[in-house]
């Protein structure tokens, strides 16, 4: 049994009406197709350019938020490894520094004020235990008298100069570095420093 009349036929024209295509429909016909192909084509390469930049947009996104992670967490590294530095510094380094260096900021001080107000009588309060350090200072020949003051701390100095008075206080200045060392480390914006 045969399924030919199952199938249909496509070997003659059903309304019998021959079709004819002339070259010029013809020609518009392969127009209209490279038109449409070439269309299609545009549209895929809009859309992939369009996905590859959206896709380079949050590749650079994800690495500059990753870069910022990364500083972060170099800079607390850091940070937390700086504070205990610096706070022995403030603690330790520093006060032999000041109490080394109060003769030379006393000469210092003396010599910007010969210049100002030429040669007087001074008078160096300290506290009693840094009259031994400072003792060579009578020794330039200037007139110089050294006084101890029990009011004042070691570190602490007040030069009077005729009718003007300086003051040196290197306790307060070491507190101040330290306070503003701590105030640094605690005041760290979004930074957990210990």
């Amino acid at each position: 049994m045969s399924i030919a009349h199952l199938l249909e036929e496509f070997g003659e024209l059903t309304d019998g009406v021959p079709l004819a295509m002339t070259d010029v429909s013809l020609e518009e016909e392969r127009l209209a197709a490279f038109e449409k192909g070439y269309q299609a084509g545009w549209d895929d390469a809009v859309k992939a350019q369009s996905e590859d930049v959206r896709r380079i947009t949050t590749d650079l996104a994800q690495n500059l938020q990753d870069l910022r992670f990364t500083y972060e967490e170099a800079y607390g590294a850091v940070m937390t490894a700086l504070r205990p530095l610096l706070m022995e510094m403030a603690g330790a380094v520093l006060p032999r520094l000041a109490s080394e260096s109060l003769a030379p900021r006393i000469v210092e001080m003396l010599h910007e004020q010969a210049r100002a107000q030429g040669r007087q009588p001074v008078e160096i309060a300290a506290a009693p235990e840094d009259l031994p350090r400072l003792a060579h200072l009578t020794e330039d020949g200037l007139d110089i008298t050294l006084a101890a003051d029990d009011t004042l701390g070691a570190g602490q100095v007040y030069l009077r100069f005729g009718e003007s008075e300086a003051e040196i206080d290197l306790p307060g200045v070491i507190a101040d570095i330290s306070a503003a060392v701590s105030a640094f480390f605690d005041e760290q914006p979004g930074k957990a420093i210990v």
